[in-house]
């Protein structure tokens, strides 16, 4: 009885984790932000964004499903390449939290706005808060990658996350009971009423959660971290791949408090852009997709954002110089930087990306300095088989190939 028990429940387990779950969960996402990219056009300012126009809600709702979408389109393949990997559902959990979370309350919003009568709309408004529950997951996806394997001594850390995620859950579905009955329970920003200030137990509820939901983050970055040091080669590349993913995250949101005065489109869009390139990189790190790519993808993205930033400093001290030291009109000055700017950037592209290549794309650097010894060496030369011998060393130490061989014609 026991053994048929034991079959019995793996077949079930099997059952839930089956490439058709992880369809339904997909084409639900899909259906939530198509449902979203609509209610961004009938719902103008709502339940989308804090947009001040009716266009650039929609640009707003396009951000988001866009973010949505990367989570949803991640999770999807990698749950039914890994099944058994918990990561691609940890994605898809995050993905129906953002798509459907965001949609219902646009829904909930529409529907009390209007007055009108439209199907499910008690359940709108319970899966109001659902958006939230993506930030309790995002830490278990940083903790478990690449694998979804732990140590036995995160066992209990992880019980005691999940008995405050319950009871955050718990609150969550109680305030969303209470708003039911009111006149208006989704507000124009998504929000259910009562939710934005809490009190007694529903309060501390979310206070516990969201603590530990950032002790939780501490604690995988931290394992990642440590783990990264004592990781061999294989794993270094996809930790790699997550922490270039975590810091394009990361920069996202001063650079979006930096261009404050820049275009809404560009608030709308580049907030969204910076978080889809996490779970992006997350998925090549599991699928372990031409990793060794990485090295070069980050000494190339810090060599043009240094060299961007050495020029737009160079320009500018050059305007200044020119027009207000050197007394020159406005026109002249700036024609002038720009030459001068367009001149420095071969010399400069080349210098700072030799200097990054050291640091964070050795195995090029290396590659390039033996070529360029093997060059020089070269223009001395005479002898055909001492060029002969002196040509496979460096391609050895170069490219590292199975077998060489070099044929000279008579």
């Amino acid at each position: 009885m026991t053994h048929g028990g034991q079959v019995a429940g793996a077949k079930g387990r099997a059952r839930v984790g089956s490439p058709a779950t992880a369809t339904a969960v997909c084409v639900l996402s899909v259906l939530s932000l198509i449902g979203l990219l609509v209610m961004s056009v009938l719902v103008p300012r709502a339940a989308v964004s804090f947009a001040s126009s009716s266009a650039d809600n929609v640009l707003a709702g396009l951000g988001a499903a866009l973010f949505g979408l990367s989570f949803t389109g991640v999770g999807f393949v990698v749950a039914r390449r890994q099944p058994r990997n918990p990561m691609g559902w940890l994605l898809l959990g995050v993905a129906i939290s953002i798509d459907l979370g965001s949609f219902a309350p646009a829904y909930a919003y529409y529907d009390y706005r209007h007055h009108t009568s439209l199907p499910l709309e008690p359940v709108a408004v319970l899966l109001s808060g659902l958006w939230i529950f993506a930030f309790l997951l995002l830490p278990l996806v940083v903790l478990l990658f690449p694998d979804g394997s732990l140590g036995s001594r995160w066992r209990w850390p992880l019980r005691v996350y999940a008995l405050l995620a319950a009871f955050f859950t718990v609150a969550m579905c109680k305030v969303a009971i209470a708003a039911l009955p009111l006149r208006m329970p989704v507000d124009s920003q998504g929000n259910l009423a009562g939710l934005n200030h809490p009190g007694g137990w529903v309060g501390l509820a979310q206070g516990l959660g969201l603590v530990g939901a950032g002790i939780i983050a501490i604690a995988a970055i931290a394992r990642q971290a440590h783990g990264f040091r004592r990781a061999g080669s294989e794993r270094r590349q996809q930790l790699k791949w997550l922490m270039g993913g975590a810091a394009i995250c990361l920069l996202t949101e001063p650079m979006t408090i930096a261009w404050s005065s820049a275009p809404e489109v560009v608030s709308n869009l580049a907030f969204p852009i910076g978080f889809a390139v996490l779970p992006l990189s997350i998925g090549v790190g599991i699928l372990r997709y031409r990793l060794y790519e990485i090295d070069r993808l980050i000494s190339r993205t810090l060599g043009y954002l240094i060299l961007t930033g050495t020029l737009v400093g160079t320009f500018i001290g050059l305007i200044a110089l020119t027009t207000d030291t050197l007394a020159l009109s406005g026109r002249v000055g700036v024609a002038a930087s720009t030459l001068a700017a367009a001149a420095l950037f071969n010399p400069l592209r080349r210098r700072i990306q030799r200097v990054v290549d050291r640091r964070f794309n050795r195995a090029r650097y290396d590659a390039e300095a033996t070529v360029a010894a093997f060059t020089a060496r070269l223009r001395d030369a005479v002898e055909i088989d001492a060029i002969a011998a002196d040509l496979r060393d460096a391609v050895n130490r170069a490219v590292a190939p199975t077998h060489t061989s070099v044929w000279i014609k008579p």
